[in-house]
């Protein structure tokens, strides 16, 4: 059956507009137009229109996307398993949160006895399938299975104490870095201190952090876009200015 382009907006749940848009990025066209100038989209378009759908939905950028649906080992069958398995993490998730807030109403109630443990571990859960999402392929790829399953545990087994420690970390690196990116020096005092917070940052995460695992792990924040994104939000620039900044602190 073919759609035209208001008709699939409505199968989709989506826009015209967006639509439009993904004709307009080379990401979904039409099959062809029709004589009074319609849109018209085959199955072959449905089809790649729900992989974008579940790609959206998981977080992916949409150049990510076309790069994923334009590569040559593309397999449509073995992406839906992928998908399956991620969508059914987030269910196991969702699942884990929900017992949480039950139990946490229980204990609010004074039915049942609840650790500060099993308060946040719903939360934790989230953190890490969030970042699993959003960087696991190019972490593992980097680092390593085990040294990512590694900093994956430590935030799991993560005390309410040792997370409100890290919290409180997190705002004074933010700090520090845009008030040494404000300077402008990677050699100040002020650059070196947001290198050695950055440093005490990393190693909530990780077991040991290297003189070339810093190094490495700063150039690809610059690198990598979501990753310049992350610590472009506190100044635009902060990415590049903290990879200078921490080359001169171990030079």
């Amino acid at each position: 059956m073919d759609y035209t382009i208001n008709k699939l907006a409505k199968l989709a749940g989506v826009s015209s507009r967006t639509l439009r848009y993904y004709e307009e990025i080379d990401l979904l066209s039409p099959s062809r137009m029709s004589t009074n100038g319609y849109r018209i989209y085959t199955q072959q378009e449905i089809d790649r229109l729900q992989q974008i759908l579940f790609y959206r939905e998981l977080g992916v950028s949409l150049e990510k996307i076309k790069n994923i649906l334009l590569s040559e080992d593309f397999d449509r069958k073995k992406t839906l398993k992928s998908h399956l398995s991620v969508l059914l993490e987030r269910r196991k998730q969702l699942n884990l949160l929900i017992d949480n807030v039950k139990k946490t109403m229980k204990f609010m109630e004074g039915k049942i006895v609840m650790s500060n443990q099993e308060k946040f571990k719903g939360f934790l859960k989230k953190m890490v399938d969030d970042n699993e999402c959003e960087y696991g392929d190019e972490i593992r790829k980097k680092y390593g299975n085990a040294s990512v399953d590694f900093f994956n545990k430590k935030i799991l087994d993560m005390s309410k104490e040792r997370y409100i420690e890290l919290e409180k970390l997190t705002d004074e690196l933010n700090i520090t870095l845009k008030a040494a990116f404000e300077q402008g020096d990677p050699s100040s005092e002020l650059a070196k201190k947001a290198c050695e917070l950055h440093k005490k940052w990393l190693c909530f995460y990780w077991n040991n952090c290297t003189k070339e695992a810093h190094i490495g792990l700063t150039q690809m924040y610059v690198d990598d876009p979501r990753f310049t994104a992350y610590y472009d939000k506190i100044e635009v620039g902060c990415a590049k200015f903290l990879r200078d900044a921490v080359y001169v602190y171990y030079k």
